[in-house]
């Protein structure tokens, strides 16, 4: 399993947000915030200039198994939950 995040923020501030929470996962940066909101379908506040969280959870032949869509500041995925679902999905794959 791979985690990638991206940011409309330019490398400075992004670099920043990866060391305060410690990420260890590849974050792009810089992204054009319409152009992601258009392909992703993720909401965004033009006045404020930031995306609302999007989350994809794709499988290996790059199509997309689940996703959440939050317009505000809850409907993220969970580590937790992801780790599931993808136990979920190899253990039915395997009968």
């Amino acid at each position: 399993m791979k985690i990638v995040a991206g940011s409309v923020d330019p490398l400075n501030k992004t670099e920043e947000f990866v060391e305060k929470l410690g990420l260890s996962f590849p974050v792009a940066y810089g992204l054009d915030m319409e152009t992601t909101c258009m392909k992703t379908g993720a909401f965004y506040e033009k006045e404020k200039e930031f995306i609302q969280p999007a989350c994809f959870l794709i499988r290996p032949n790059k199509t997309i198994e689940v996703t959440a869509y939050s317009s505000g500041p809850i409907g993220r995925f969970v580590p937790q939950d992801v780790l599931n679902l993808v136990q979920f999905f190899k253990s039915r794959a395997q009968k």
